[in-house]
């Protein structure tokens, strides 16, 4: 299924949108953790982001064991590969997690009478924040780690320093 389109393989194309999908969702991340003010604005974006690269990983990997058939192990770059899924739904959960509280803390009618939120909602918010934080920084490393692999399978015989 994940093996060819119009005799192209699958993989690179459906790898181009992981690579560049997730690492601006891990930025998003990073943004709406430390600009607070960011989350009403661009947290669905960010979340959105996140879910349409994590959706896109089993697929890839999927197309990318077709491609092994063809052109054969890529080593440890298919384990590495394998691997991004489990760095990535934290990732998920963790901004859908910040960006609902997020929401959910913030008053309909903003009033000078209507309290903000309290002691324990920015204790949480804090808290999915910092993991939304650690989880956006190793998925980032990941996708470097999978994707130099990557590199290294495809031309590493072919070019050199």
């Amino acid at each position: 299924m994940f093996d060819l389109i119009d005799g192209l393989p699958v993989h690179p194309l459906v790898v181009h949108a992981v690579v560049v999908l997730l690492p601006l969702a891990c930025l998003g991340t990073i943004a709406i953790v430390v600009r607070p003010v960011w989350r009403a604005t661009y947290g669905l974006l960010v979340a959105a982001c996140t879910a349409v690269a994590t959706v896109l990983i089993p697929v890839a990997t999927s197309s990318g064991e077709a491609l092994e058939q063809h052109v054969g192990d890529p080593g440890a770059h298919a384990e590495l590969g394998e691997q991004l899924i489990w760095f990535a739904l934290p990732l998920l959960v963790f901004v859908v997690a910040l960006v609902w509280l997020a929401r959910r803390s913030r008053p309909a009618a903003p009033a000078a009478w209507v309290p903000t939120t309290s002691d324990s909602q920015r204790r949480a918010i804090r808290i999915v924040a910092v993991l939304a934080l650690v989880a956006a920084v190793a998925t980032s490393v990941q996708v470097y780690r999978v994707g130099d692999s990557g590199a290294r399978a495809a031309w590493g015989d072919q070019v050199s320093d």
